[in-house]
């Protein structure tokens, strides 16, 4: 994924024209969480690192900020926006066929391996796995991520299921868990080897695992 960064301004130009729009340290401060977290960790990240990150001053993070968790559950609730166009505007969700949409779906995030390894690995997943122990509340907004992400695929399984059949015993939720269960599983593997073939490969046969469940043949 690609992070968004302010834009340049010249050597000279006057200190107020270098401030950051009113309200923008904000959102700067969550999208430095988002790069800072996903490359080295949440325990292992400091507010000064977020704030260089961030191009904002400490004092500007302790205005949003009452520290370190309350950012790191706010970016917690931004990462479930971040992700919401993955079933909004993508051409795979105007398909007629709710497989073919669930399919697509896979097929865009294996789309998306590619690159260093902190620039497509999930930030919830990379922070609740530090501290489900240590925070309950960073523990639960990581867990709301993954629901949002679980709750917006079952619909379209759900369909496939009404249209195709399943086995007994499949439901859309629990089917919307494997697929995130194995992403989140692909990205600690590509953090063993810091290359995304192997996740790439753990999402083939992801792809390959729903077409048997649904008696699709591979090819089609």
């Amino acid at each position: 994924m690609t992070n968004s960064r302010a834009l340049s301004s010249s050597s000279d130009a006057p200190a107020a024209a270098k401030r950051p729009p009113r309200g923008s340290a904000r959102a700067k401060l969550i999208a430095a969480a988002h790069q800072t977290v996903r490359k080295q960790g949440y325990a292992a990240t400091t507010v000064d690192q977020i704030c260089a990150a961030a191009g904002v001053t400490k004092g500007a993070f302790f205005h949003h900020f009452e520290s370190k968790e309350a950012l790191a559950v706010a970016a917690a609730e931004a990462w479930t926006e971040r992700a919401r166009p993955l079933f909004e505007m993508p051409p795979y969700t105007r398909l007629a066929d709710p497989l073919d949409r669930l399919i697509g779906h896979i097929d865009f995030r294996f789309s998306m391996l590619d690159g260093p390894v902190e620039e497509f690995t999930c930030f919830v997943g990379t922070m609740v796995q530090e501290a489900f122990a240590t925070s309950d509340p960073i523990r639960l907004a990581c867990a709301a991520s993954i629901d949002a992400y679980c709750e917006a695929l079952a619909p379209d399984i759900a369909a496939a299921m009404e249209t195709h059949g399943a086995p007994e015993g499949v439901t859309p939720i629990g089917l919307a868990r494997h697929v995130q269960a194995v992403l989140q599983g692909s990205f600690v593997l590509a953090k063993t080897t810091n290359d995304p073939a192997i996740a790439r490969e753990s999402v083939t046969h992801l792809k390959r695992y729903v077409r048997m469940l649904f008696a699709r043949e591979i090819g089609s």
